[in-house]
């Protein structure tokens, strides 16, 4: 049988951006950056704030033509809580009022600027916007692959998905129909290898995802869970009791990032290196392993 090929929508998604511009330069951008990466556009900084709570933003890309007669707290306020979220000033007319809104969008926090009015602004934009969101699921990832050498390859390929699929799928059922593999024989397979089930897989690197989305000081709990789609923050809440035994605050405050990381490779990681040496989830026994 041949290793189990991954759904084309299980691929990673374009960067998702959300974009304060005025009516034109969406349009311009919108079809400048086209297959690139995927915008959300709002008509004002707030708009846009509230989608970098709610959603998992590459950047943030700001008008400087838009958002001259706009009060930039929020701005400031919101990128000082979402520290990971780089901030793009985007040029696309050159004027005196550009240079001073510049200043006030620098001094707000914006790092980056790109300006189109030049030939290589557009290339620019492209590059900038274009990189794969994928900080959360680099600093999960290098350690565990790490913790777990001499993967087989149909291991390799099933780890790495469940690495990048787990902040957006809640359910081992899900995330088998991705795979090809039905949920049952996926339960089995682990179960033959004595390997804690996929469901503990799961639940632990959503846990991680959670943890890595709380450093961020200006995230609540419910924005968290809307981020990693749970039903509820009180849906959150039962799944936390049921395998740690703390309330939502307690494991923000006992189990930051780096801590849950160790945790995690430490516990349902490191014993079972052996068996994931030689285990192969999306293959039946004995067949499929060249």
């Amino acid at each position: 049988m041949a290793v189990a090929t991954l759904d084309p929508s299980a691929r990673p998604a374009r960067p998702l951006i959300a974009a304060v511009l005025t009516p034109q330069e969406r349009s311009q951008v919108d079809a400048a950056v086209h297959g690139y990466a995927s915008f959300i556009h709002r008509d004002t900084i707030a708009a846009a704030m509230q989608v970098v709570r709610e959603r998992p933003i590459a950047a943030l890309l700001v008008s400087v033509q838009r958002c001259r007669a706009e009060p930039l707290d929020s701005l400031g306020t919101g990128l000082r809580g979402y520290p990971t979220v780089p901030a793009v000033a985007f040029v696309s007319q050159r004027d005196p009022g550009a240079v001073e809104m510049l200043l006030r969008l620098g001094a707000s926090g914006v790092t980056q600027v790109v300006d189109v009015t030049t030939p290589q602004g557009w290339a620019r934009l492209r590059e900038t916007v274009g990189k794969p969101p994928t900080p959360a699921v680099a600093r999960v990832q290098g350690p565990i692959l790490e913790a777990l050498p001499e993967l087989p390859p149909d291991a390799q390929l099933f780890l790495e998905a469940m690495l990048r699929l787990a902040p957006t799928t809640p359910s081992v059922r899900q995330f088998s129909s991705t795979l090809g593999v039905a949920s049952g024989t996926l339960l089995t397979r682990f179960a033959r290898a004595e390997l804690p089930s996929p469901k503990n897989y799961l639940a632990g690197l959503r846990l991680l995802y959670a943890a890595e989305l709380l450093e961020a000081p200006g995230r609540s709990i419910a924005e968290m869970t809307i981020r990693l789609d749970y039903s509820s923050p009180q849906s959150f809440g039962r799944h936390l009791r049921t395998l740690l035994g703390i309330t939502p605050s307690e494991f923000r405050q006992r189990l930051p990032f780096p801590a849950a990381l160790r945790r995690f490779i430490q516990q349902i990681l490191v014993p079972y290196r052996a068996q994931w040496k030689t285990f192969h989830p999306l293959h039946p026994p004995g067949r499929g392993r060249h």
